[in-house]
């Protein structure tokens, strides 16, 4: 065989090697703007497609978003009073999103502050946390009737929890993927005032090292609704499903009540979960 020759079958093999892996991606519901850069496959087996951002933007005071904001993929970090990656509780986030308002198209690099904030109903749409802080963001509408929409999108590097959900309403997470994280989902365990709150997880890839998926009140009512979902690096399935506590709101630590589906709070079955 010629150099040549070498060089034609290496380049089919890499061309149909990437095809293939794309293909896995998209079947996995990765599509679109998520696919930036080369997409692989991670060591624990996971879908791992994280984008590469078009440019960086410093972020020293809270960006207000009302209507749509489009980050157009740049990469958004704190600085100045927005500088932290610390864990403590109060912090200011980088982006604030009035009732309604959209965030698309973004790139949250560290530090990340924490992360975003929803005052009302909110879409969070392609957008990608890549060292969280605080938390990626927390849901603060007091409507029963408020929707937060999180679509596609990752989140990676949490200490603790990823989606704080601190206020009423309903949280849907769809097509999203989560890496090295303590908790997806918190529906706040001690908040000074407390809500019923609905979440659903739908369409997700979850790798560990991680704690827990959801984790619910069931005092307060609330309910989880798990589909599809995928765990990645987890053979020996120790990471929780849906995990019930009883909340409180004396600011003091919820107590495990148990956790996995049960048909009435943590609406799953283990149809809905696979390992991969």
């Amino acid at each position: 065989m010629t150099a040549r020759a070498e060089q034609r079958v290496s380049h089919r093999r890499r061309t149909t090697r990437r095809r293939a892996v794309i293909a896995g991606v998209s079947a996995l519901g990765i599509t679109g703007a998520a696919i930036v850069t080369t997409t692989m496959l991670s060591t624990a087996g996971a879908a791992s497609s994280w984008p590469s951002d078009t440019g960086s933007k410093p972020v020293s005071k809270t960006i207000p978003v009302s209507g749509v904001y489009d980050g157009g993929m740049k990469k958004f970090y704190g600085t100045g009073a927005l500088g932290g990656d610390s864990q403590e509780e109060g912090q200011d986030p980088v982006f604030e999103l009035a009732d309604g308002a959209t965030l698309k198209n973004v790139v949250i690099g560290s530090p990340a502050a924490d992360g975003v904030h929803c005052k009302g109903s909110c879409t969070l749409q392609n957008v990608w946390w890549l060292d969280v802080g605080e938390d990626a963001a927390t849901f603060k509408g007091k409507s029963a009737n408020s929707v937060y929409t999180v679509y596609g999108g990752g989140a990676r590097n949490a200490h603790d929890k990823v989606l704080q959900f601190n206020g009423a309403g309903k949280l849907v997470v769809t097509k999203f993927q989560v890496e090295n994280f303590g908790k997806l989902v918190r529906s706040c365990g001690n908040c000074s005032t407390q809500y019923k709150r609905s979440i659903i997880i739908n369409d997700v890839d979850v790798t560990g090292p991680a704690n827990s998926i959801v984790g619910i009140n069931q005092n307060y009512g609330d309910t989880a609704a798990l589909r599809k979902v995928r765990i990645h690096g987890d053979s020996a399935k120790k990471i929780k499903t849906c995990t019930r506590f009883q909340g409180n709101t004396k600011g003091d630590e919820p107590k495990e009540l148990g956790s996995g589906p049960d048909g009435t709070y943590c609406r799953f079955t283990s149809a809905d979960i696979t390992y991969q």
